[in-house]
């Protein structure tokens, strides 16, 4: 292997952003030089689990020959070229598959190049689609609290309004409409009141509203909450009744990662549009999809422009729809259902207990997924060495300890992550411990 040049940690933290840090108190930064299977090496040759499959993406580890055969060979055909007049078989052969996949009234494909993106494009057409019914009123859109979908501006209008990433942004951000988050669950029958919010807000708003956007069963960024598949159910109900598009964001939970190959599954509806993303490509480039079903399409069609108006210059990227083809493939070949039905069992093996751990306030396993969320927020930068310490990578955030790794992750290298996750859970209460007593001396 060619030796490489050490990694300028200087110049990193004087001059590059990382995801929500600061460029004067940045967090610690850990050099990555390689990746194989569910392992990442740091530029010291330590070998680290990955925990987080890089911010839920990357289901079926590094470096599988599948996806970098087909990325190697669209690179020697055709790496890039504007979808504006062109089309190509990445494209359609990626299309075929995500209709094919998901439920049968889906039958457009529009290809953006990130999940915010697809979200942006959802909420676009939403709005396009009633001026093409002759109801211009319609453009609100009504979604739960603890929810997040983005960071772009429309994305960061259906994210959390008060504990949310973008509360900072004040009037810049459109005002959309909020109701509780469903409180029932995952696996339980729904609470009588938990969909009266809902309902109270469609009643009283319903000619404003173009669509409700909610992420199916698993909220991510939000909170790592799982909920009620009835409440889902219900929520269609509410849509067909006051006349409005139901948009699901699958773009954490799609292709496995809940038990089910998409979460929407578990509720057995149908959305209006459907964004996918993340896992889609297996990881390995940046891709995203919004789908929609023929009504929406032919609204839009049918609004004044006569034409839906988006179009970014990597749209169907003919490199990442390669990619995204190689990994859906081993999405269908794979037996991933026993892949992440194997992992849940042990996590909530493995986890059981946890939630009696000083300062732990809550135990949550779905699928592929583990949580602990804390009482209180976590020191990431201290518990991320303590993590990196114990040979894994786990990215802890707010109050939420988590995991979401590969599909293909060993039995003992699960055993390692959730070993990990108990030992800082254990050393982030015992922080908070001190902290408070740090306080009460202080101000006592």
């Amino acid at each position: 292997m060619t030796s490489q040049a050490p990694i300028d940690y200087d110049f990193d933290k004087q001059h590059i952003w990382h995801p929500y840090t600061s460029m004067t108190h940045a967090l610690p930064t850990f050099g990555v030089v390689s990746a194989k299977g569910c392992e990442l090496i740091l530029d010291n040759g330590q070998a680290l689990i990955d925990g987080t499959s890089s911010w839920w993406a990357c289901v079926h580890g590094y470096g599988h020959p599948s996806i970098l055969d087909a990325m190697q060979n669209q690179l020697n055909h055709l790496s890039h070229v504007m979808f504006g007049g062109i089309t190509h078989h990445s494209a359609i052969n990626l299309s075929k598959k995500l209709v094919a996949m998901t439920s049968e009234n889906l039958t457009k494909v529009f290809l953006a190049d990130s999940g915010s993106i697809a979200v942006e494009v959802a909420m676009k057409m939403a709005l396009q689609y009633w001026q093409g019914r002759n109801q211009p009123n319609k453009q609100r859109i009504l979604t739960v609290k603890h929810g997040y979908h983005g960071d772009t501006f429309a994305a960061m209008s259906v994210c959390d309004p008060e504990g949310g990433m973008h509360t900072m942004f004040g009037n810049a951000v459109t005002k959309q409409l909020f109701v509780d988050a469903p409180k029932t669950p995952f696996g339980e029958p729904l609470q009588d009141d938990d969909i009266q919010p809902m309902r109270r807000a469609l009643v009283e708003h319903h000619q404003n509203i173009a669509a409700v956007i909610i992420e199916p069963i698993m909220q991510g960024a939000g909170g790592m909450r799982f909920y009620s598949a009835d409440y889902l159910k219900a929520l269609r109900t509410l849509c067909d009744e006051f006349n409005v598009l139901l948009i699901l964001d699958e773009i954490a939970t799609g292709f496995g990662r809940t038990g089910k190959l998409f979460a929407y599954q578990h509720a057995d509806i149908q959305a209006d549009l459907l964004c996918v993303g993340k896992a889609l490509t297996g990881g390995y480039i940046s891709l995203a999809a919004t789908l929609c079903s023929d009504e929406v399409a032919l609204g839009i069609s049918q609004s004044p422009s006569g034409v839906f108006m988006h179009g970014p210059t990597f749209m169907g990227n003919p490199l990442a729809c390669a990619a995204a083809c190689a990994s859906l493939d081993l999405i269908a070949t794979n037996d991933w259902q026993v892949q992440v039905s194997q992992i849940e069992q042990q996590l909530k093996q493995e986890l059981a207990g946890a939630d009696q751990i000083a300062g732990v306030k809550a135990l949550r396993v779905l699928g592929a997924v583990g949580v602990i969320e804390m009482e209180n927020p976590v020191n990431t930068a201290l518990l991320q060495q303590a993590f990196v310490d114990l040979g894994v990578w786990i990215r802890p955030f707010a109050n939420l300890i988590y995991i979401m790794p590969p599909y293909c992750i060993s039995a003992s290298q699960l055993s390692q992550l959730t070993h990990a996750m108990k030992v800082v859970a254990k050393l982030a209460g015992e922080q908070t411990k001190q902290n408070n007593e740090s306080s009460f001396i202080s101000h006592g």
